[in-house]
């Protein structure tokens, strides 16, 4: 009786979840649903399994919409074309397909279905030019229609005519949200939408008593409604064999592959004779083919083998690190053994989520990396998750704000002071009131940071597909619908980091002709000087260690090894710092002797982290060693208290467990507990330690760059952005370890930035409001024919404009001219002049210009670096001499140590800083600085000196405070902070 559903995957719709449709639907008596979302399939396995729980048929269909171009329309119409019904798996795979090319082929949906022979559709109205209906099409009556059908044409159809009464809402609360999100979708406020923009106040849930009742004068509906809905099934198996079932062809040739790819690995990382890596890969063999894994591993050595032979640089991490396997295929190159990893960790039979490898590339080569995947696999067996961008927040007010027709005054009041409800408009309480209602409702599908899935049907048997901007389809079910149905992903992920080491490959190349191998990677973690760099804290630029917080941290654990940098990179995280475990850790790392293992279990497994459970590994550990749990009941037990299911029956099965085998090797009580405190309480904020082991990998690639190649290094970051500071440190850190820093320049600089021998000049990416185009020209027009000799040749070369070229002047960029700016600005109005340029051919011969006497024109002394902040976002030279009153610091960031206790004053250039909010709710913060000679210190802001003394930008402060030493780290506690103001620029 119920042939059309909508949910909030109905996108700025529908207001119903997939649970409450099927709830309502199951209170109201009705047995057989039809799902038909507009354009989506997000939730259709979601709505599957809903309805199977409240004992509801769910079927399977689509609503088909167009958006209807009308000509001087402010607004654009979504018009009804007809209802996909799917009677099984193929007519699934049909609709999702229909609504896959539309998208895919960026073209209108049909007016009229195609041939679909397991489908029913439903039009509202016989299309124009049909004379006939196929046999599995048919017109829908609304229940507020069926009184008007003596008059209608249709009365003569009745063999073709089915119940039509869609599902929108529930009650008048769901309709005026539906009509706020149809404001939302069309960006329209309240009074200005029209009806048919929106739902018919009837799409409310019948009961089929009613419906019957409405429709009783015509029984043959009925009929034909109840028959159309006994036919169809809804037919979408979760299983593992969704996935790509065979590499080779063969589940048996997939393994013998493996098995020889693994051994050959394992004979190249360990040598001919370890016999505890072969074993160890043999166990892990054995697993993998037990569990049907085999094409999961094969296919992402696949997708590495591609990145490999294209020359990319990638990272393999996760939980995929715990495998050594993974290690032998050269998946990851973290070796399991060293730091003793457990593949149960990664794999086990107890896990009921599929397993998935995190593979990093530079973010400018992982595009290539998903075209190869796609085009390997198939462009109907592969696609991108999508992830959902929901209502949420402050975003949510702003809406229903515009919708309602408040000024933006008003909703801004509402938006920074929710709780002054005495200074609200009227209309507040009807904005918090439907804003909850909507909050966490879907808005629009997006794209996973990287989750590819690859099928072994067309992916059509499960979703439709939608063709994004960066020219790949995504599914519309996001992870966890993925997980649902038991899909692997394959993550290719994207980082900055890999940029930086790829480019400082090249570059040192390029600028020293020598060739570097940053794949020796046991080498690079046993370099002296590296590990000296790494024990300092000099990281700045380097992957995941160049933060103030995470540069502090080594510094206090004195850290000069890679194990310890694997620790140091998860306690950094927030949960453990705020245990308080984070302190605990440093205390135990500088003082051995002060305390004690509670048992001689964690003596000998957790003895590298002092007694602490560090990684999300050690909970498996003590779980296994001290308890006696297998290990891959330990990685359930630890996945089950890191969520929400600690009342499950599994949890309470292996928490009895643990007491039982605790109590059977005679532990006292009060021992069992406290473990089992330790565990539950670290569970919870513990991170994996493959993970941390991955990027303690990439750390010690970048920090081995900066340490012999600093200034190619330096350039590489410059150039990939998105580091943890802004540029302006970067060139800093350059300029400290001995590059000469150049402004741009027409004849040397690059479109970014680049280096020559030890000259670094800033890239024209970096000039504010200097056009790409033009940044290229330059560079083409230079590697062609050669350099720039004057600004007179410059101009004729180039097609610039006159605010173009200015900026060219302003930040110097033709002072191989010998002219300063002032001589370059007039000789710009003698040889510049695009409109003759444009209007006349161009010049048979050079001419000479007219030359005039000038009066002496001089810049200013500080006009330079005005123009470098003004146009660059710093300035080249050292901000301190900028300061417009000269006042001396007593002490300097290398004297800060020998001051600890005292109370001194610091000239600082502000870097960076991180706000804080205590558990009171007061701000605080921390700041990171660099003094005269440009060595960094910190500084720790209370709520009370904050407050009377807040950060004020970017500039010198004289700052006063207290030294504190913090397990050999010295920084300021600050009591006053006071911004010194710069020299005035004599041109204003």
């Amino acid at each position: 009786m119920f042939l059309s559903a909508h949910t909030y995957f109905s996108l700025k719709y529908g207001t119903l979840s997939p649970e409450n449709l099927a709830e309502y639907a199951a209170k109201a008596g009705i047995q057989s649903l039809v799902l038909t979302d507009i354009n989506n399939t997000s939730c259709s396995y979601a709505f599957y399994n809903a309805c199977l729980k409240h004992n509801v048929k769910p079927i399977y269909g689509i609503d088909f919409r167009q958006v209807k171009e009308e000509s001087n329309a402010k607004v654009n119409h979504r018009e009804f074309l007809y209802l996909g019904i799917a009677k099984n798996a193929e007519g699934i795979r049909e609709l999702n397909a229909l609504l896959t090319s539309a998208s895919m082929e960026n073209t209108h949906l049909p007016k009229e279905a195609p041939l679909m022979e397991n489908c029913y559709i439903i039009y509202r109205k016989i299309p124009k030019g049909i004379t006939k209906l196929r046999d599995n099409e048919f017109i829908g009556v609304r229940p507020t229609e069926v009184n008007k059908l003596y008059s209608s044409y249709l009365k003569d159809f009745l063999h073709k005519l089915v119940i039509y009464a869609p599902i929108t809402f529930s009650d008048d609360d769901g309709w005026k949200t539906h009509k706020i999100l149809r404001c939302i979708d069309l960006n329209i406020v309240v009074g200005k939408l029209d009806a048919k923009d929106c739902a018919n106040t009837s799409e409310k849930i019948y009961t089929p008593k009613s419906l019957e009742t409405l429709f009783s004068q015509y029984p043959k509906i009925i009929e034909n409604t109840r028959r159309l809905l006994s036919s169809c099934t809804f037919e979408m198996p979760a299983q593992k064999s969704n996935n790509r079932l065979y590499f080779t062809g063969s589940e048996s040739d997939d393994y013998t592959l493996l098995d020889k790819l693994a051994l050959n690995g394992c004979k190249r990382r360990y040598g001919i004779n370890n016999k505890k890596a072969l074993e160890r890969t043999l166990k892990e063999l054995a697993v993998i083919k037990k569990l049907g894994f085999s094409p999961y591993f094969l296919i992402t050595w696949d997708i590495i083998r591609y990145a490999q032979t294209a020359g990319y640089h990638h990272v393999g991490r996760g939980s995929g690190a715990n495998s050594i396997v993974a290690y032998n295929l050269y998946i990851t190159d973290v070796d399991p053994l060293e730091l003793d990893l457990y593949f149960e960790r990664f794999i086990n039979p107890h896990r009921s989520s599929p397993p998935d490898f995190d593979i990093d590339f530079s973010w400018d080569q992982r595009d290539d990396v998903t075209d190869y995947v796609f085009k390997r696999y198939g462009k109907e067996h592969t696609a991108l998750l999508a992830t959902y961008n929901t209502f949420k927040g402050k975003s949510i007010i702003r809406e229903i704000g515009k919708v309602l027709g408040l000024p933006k005054a008003d909703i801004d009041l509402i938006v920074d002071h929710p709780l002054a409800t005495h200074k609200h408009h009227p209309y507040a309480k009807h904005i918090f009131k439907y804003g909850k209602l909507i909050e966490g409702f879907p808005n629009y599908l997006s794209i996973h940071a990287g989750g590819v899935l690859i099928s072994e049907k067309p992916l059509s048997y499960h979703t439709a597909l939608q063709m994004m901007p960066k020219g790949f389809p995504i599914t519309h079910f996001d992870m966890y619908g993925a997980e649902d149905l038991h899909f692997h992903k394959y993550d290719i992920l994207s980082q900055r980091g890999l940029g930086h080491i790829k480019d400082a490959v090249t570059l040192i190349a390029e600028n020293q002709g020598k060739a570097v191998d940053i794949h020796n990677v046991s080498a690079i973690k046993q370099d002296l000087k590296v590990k000296k760099k790494l024990k300092e804290g000099h990281c700045i630029g380097c992957f995941y260690i160049e933060s103030p917080a995470m540069r502090g941290l080594l510094s206090k654990l004195k850290c000069d090894n890679y194990v310890h940098l694997v620790a140091a990179s998860s306690i950094i995280r927030p949960g453990v710092a705020k245990s308080g475990m984070m302190r605990e850790y440093i205390h135990r790392a500088h003082n051995p002797e002060s305390f004690t293992f509670i048992h001689p279990i964690f003596e000998k497994h957790l003895g590298e982290t002092y007694g602490v459970m560090v990684y999300q590994e050690d909970v498996m550990k003590i779980v296994h060693h001290f308890a006696g749990l297998d290990l891959d009941e330990s990685d359930v037990l630890r996945r089950i208290m890191t969520g929400k299911k600690k009342n499950s029956d599994t949890f309470k099965k292996l928490e009895a467990k643990y007491f039982k085998n605790c109590k059977s090797r005679g532990y006292p009580d009060s021992l069992t507990m406290e473990v089992w405190r330790q565990i539950a309480s670290f569970s919870g904020y513990s991170f994996c330690k493959a993970h941390s082991a991955s990027f303690a990998v990439e750390s010690f690639q970048s920090l081995y760059l900066k340490t012999y190649f600093p200034l190619e290094f330096m350039v590489a970051v410059i150039n990939n952005f998105g580091g943890f500071y802004r540029t302006e440190t970067y060139v800093h850190e350059a300029r400290m370890a001995g590059a000469n820093i150049q402004a741009p320049c027409i004849n040397n600089s690059r479109y970014l930035s680049c280096i020559i021998e030890k000259d670094i000049y800033i890239g024209f990416v970096h000039i504010a409001d200097l056009e790409k185009r033009v940044a290229n020209k330059i560079v083409r027009d230079r590697s062609d024919n050669g350099p720039y000799l004057s600004l007179q040749e410059f101009v004729t070369r180039i097609d610039i404009s006159k605010e173009q070229l200015e900026i060219l002047i302003r930040i110097s960029a033709f002072r191989f001219t010998g002219l300063n700016k002032y001589e370059l600005m007039w000789e710009k109005n003698a040889v510049h002049n695009p409109a003759l340029k444009q209007e006349s051919s161009q010049a048979l011969f050079n001419t000479d210009v007219e030359t005039f006497s000038l009066p002496q024109l001089e810049e200013g002394k500080h006009e330079q670096a005005f123009d470098e902040i003004e146009l660059l976002g710093f300035p080249l030279c050292s901000p301190f001499d900028l300061v417009k009153t000269k006042r001396k610091e007593n002490i300097l960031s290398e004297h800060m140590s020998a001051h600890v206790g005292k109370t001194v004053r610091m000239l600082g250039y502000y870097v960076t800083r991180k706000p804080v909010t205590t558990v009171n709710k007061k701000l605080m913060g921390f700041g990171t600085w660099l003094d005269r000679k440009g060595k960094f210190f910190d500084t720790t802001h209370f709520p009370p000196s904050l407050a009377r003394y807040p950060f004020k930008g970017r500039g010198c402060y004289m700052i006063t405070g207290r030294i504190v030493d913090d397990f050999g780290f010295p920084s300021m506690e600050v009591s006053k902070m006071e911004k010194l103001p710069y020299v005035s620029d004599d041109r204003y």
